[in-house]
Formats: C-alpha cells, structure tokens, sequence
C-alpha cells in the first residue's frame, strides 16, 4: 500500500501518458503551422490582368470574337509592358502581306521583322541556326530562294549540307496534301516570310502569352524532336536529366529572369539549359548550334566549325554540375561512339557502290525497297544512335540505333549481292 502523500505506480502512469499526448498534441499543431505557413509561401503570385478595362478598340472587338486570345495576352509581359495588339500586327497599306482589317492593314501573323524591332539580337542569333533557313531549305531546297537569302544560307554553319539545292525527295513524293501537316509543321520555324525576313517565332513563344515557362519546358522542343529520326524527346526523357525534370521539375523556377540561372533555379538540365539558356560560363543564344561540337544530322558527321569554342560554352553548363575529369572522359568516349557510327555508315556506302558503279540502281529516289533500307540505316538509326550518346539515352544507342544500323548492313548485303547476280556480275 502506497504511504500517504505518494503517488502510486498506476497514477505516475497515467500522468507520464497525459504528458506524452500533450506532447504530441503541441508538436503537431506546431507541425501544422509550419506547413500552412510553407503553403502560404509556396503559392504562386497571382496574375495580373493587363488589360482589365482597357478601352483599347482591338482588345474590345476581339474579347467578343477571339476571347481566347485577348485572355492569353492579357496575362502576358508584353500586356504588361504595354505593348499593344497594334504594335505587332499592324503595318503600312504596300507592306507585304498586308490584308485590309477594319479600316486599317495588318498581319495575321506578324513576322520576324516585327519581333526584331525589340528583340534583334534574338533574332540575329537565331538567323545563323539550324532553325533558320537551314530548317526550310532541308524540305523545300534553296533554288527558290532570293540572292540575298541564299548568300546568308551559304554562310550558316549547316548551310554545306544542300550541295545540290534540290527539293528533299520524300517532301516532293507525298504531296501538299501531307506536307502541310508534316514537313512543313516543324520545318516551317526557318521559312522567309513575304517581307523576306526568316522564321516563326511562334513555332517557340506560343502565341499570345510568351510565357517563359512554356518556352522553357522540353515538351515545347517535344513538338518537332520526336520520332525515329531524331527522337531526342524520347532520348531526355530515359536519360537522368529527364527523370529529374519528370520528378522534380514543379518545383523549378521556371520564370526566373533570363541572364540570371543557376542551380538553384534548374538543378538538372533541359533542352532550353544544355542549348540557349544563359547557364554557368554560358551566355543565352538563340543559335541553338553553338554549343555543339559536331553535325550529327548528316549521314556522316563532321565537327561543326569553331568546334572547341562550342564544347568550352557547352562544358561550361556541365560544369556548374559535372566535375572536369567526368566531362572529359564522356567527350573523349562520345566522340568515339560517334565515329563508330560513322564507320558503319561508310561501309553501308562501300556495300551499295557495287550497284550504283554498274547503273543498277535507278535514278529516281524511294522507288524500289533498297532505297529505303540504305536511307534509314543512316537517317533513323545512325542519328538516333548519335542523339543517344551525346543526351545519354542508353536504349537509343543500342535497340532504336545500333542494333537496327547492324540489321540494316546485313540485309543491304543480302539485297546487293541479289541484285549483283540477278544482273550476272559477281560483286
């Protein structure tokens, strides 16, 4: 029996109980606190209707007609800076293109041109890319091009690779009919516009928002690098840099101020990081070949010229994650995988020069199954097999590249050799 004034074993149990759910009690409500408080924090600003009110004639008539585009504008840095609808749109009555649209001429779609007149050193830098003429021309051919424009395709890096000037054969074979939604949808980003000035910037910078995150995020680049012969979406997406984005990426700071990206904002690369942002030792380009050290679209790639002034931009963005003994030794081996591939392609050259050195190829392109075989061993699968090593998607260099190079060589065998005897010469 307890003495008197003592408290028994059962009563200190009890009261140590109550202290711990006390205890408990306090810390989460603290734990909720602190949660609430980061969610307060966490959520975004909320955006600002720069048009709210506005008497402006062309943003009334349009919230009528198109609301979906004066909303989008609305909330853009452009509305915000007050620039107006007419300040891209409209034009003198003789401007090319110009269409009469109440009582006053416009673009539909404002040009090049029009952006340049804020944004030229944009437009300069990506007038030497890839996205450029190189872009049109590789569909379309430059025949038609004006003198002018031809000279500036001449003197663009990938400019070497239209020796002949003819319009890509496949793009001639299918016709209008399918060309307008499928060259033409991706390639359209380098066409001339009727004022002479090159590309659609809008292939990028959605209309009418211009949002940074949008343009940013890989899965605008998605639109057009997809696919078998340049599946570099797929490739991101199985390479570690594509897992992080998948399963980190909301919490990225995707409308940080260009010029100012670090780390903390992007903590693993996207398509917009590794080829124009800002980033490390990197300044931001709208030329998004000038990091790169070789042409891999081509069917036998050569480095790019200035090649080491490009990979010393490009390692500048590795390092700001990448020490330089791993940078080093992934560009030593990739340039090997890349020249293995283009040893297989040579010797797909070396396996066909029998049939063409005898006339036994015809000299209309895609018309019997041996000119489809020789073209994707290069066009899919040996760029796909390039992509994959320099964006590091292990499935693309081997299963989507290497192994389809390897079945195609000895199928372009098989089939050579066929033709050979059938014309009773041996090989």
């Amino acid at each position: 029996m307890a003495e008197e004034g003592s408290t028994s074993p059962l009563e200190a149990g009890r009261i140590l109980v109550i202290a711990l759910v006390a205890v408990i009690v306090v810390l989460g409500i603290a734990l909720v606190g602190v949660v609430i408080g980061r969610s307060a924090t966490e959520t975004p600003e909320a955006r600002v209707d720069a048009l709210a009110g506005s008497s402006d004639e062309c943003v009334v008539c349009h919230r009528r007609n198109t609301p979906g585009i004066v909303e989008q504008f609305a909330y853009s840095s452009m509305a915000a800076a007050e620039v107006a609808c007419r300040d891209c749109h409209e034009v003198a009555r003789n401007y090319p293109g110009a269409v009469e649209h109440e009582g006053t001429f416009v673009l539909g779609q404002p040009t090049a041109a029009m952006c340049e007149r804020c944004h030229a050193t944009e437009v300069a830098q990506f007038n030497q890319s890839r996205h450029a003429l190189p872009a049109y021309v590789a569909y379309a051919g430059a025949e038609g091009l004006r003198d002018d424009l031809l000279a500036t395709y001449e003197v663009i890096p990938e400019g070497g690779y239209n020796p002949d000037r003819m319009r890509n054969a496949l793009y001639a074979i299918e016709g209008p009919e399918i060309t307008r939604f499928a060259c033409e949808s991706c390639h359209n980003i380098g066409k001339p516009a009727q004022d002479g000035s090159v590309g659609d910037c809008t292939k990028c910078h959605l209309r009418h928002e211009f949002s940074l995150e949008q343009v940013r995020k890989p899965e605008t680049c998605n639109a057009c690098h997809i696919g078998p012969d340049h599946p570099q979406w797929e490739i991101y997406q199985e390479s570690s840099h594509g897992i992080a984005y998948a399963t980190g990426g909301q919490r990225w700071n995707w409308e940080a101020e260009a010029g100012t990206l670090d780390v903390q904002d992007f903590p693993a690369a996207t398509c917009a990081i590794c080829h124009m942002s800002g980033f490390g030792g990197a300044s931001t380009t709208h030329d998004v070949g000038e990091r790169l050290t070789w042409f891999l679209f081509p069917p036998i790639s050569t480095r790019r010229p200035g090649w080491q002034d490009n990979r010393t931009r490009m390692q500048s963005v590795c390092m700001e994650c990448h020490n330089k003994d791993f940078i080093e030794d992934f560009y030593t081996a990739a340039d090997k995988a890349t020249e293995k591939v283009n040893a297989w392609v040579k010797e797909s050259d070396e396996i066909v020069a029998p049939l063409k050195e005898r006339g036994l190829l015809t000299s209309e392109p895609f018309d019997e199954p041996i000119d489809f075989l020789y073209f994707e061993l290069w066009h899919h699968w040996g760029r796909t097999a390039k992509f994959g090593v320099w964006m590091q998607g292990a499935d693309y260099v081997q299963w989507h590249g290497a192994y389809e190079i390897l079945a195609d060589l000895a199928e372009l065998r098989e089939v050579v050799q066929e033709k050979l005897e059938a014309a009773g010469v041996g090989k």
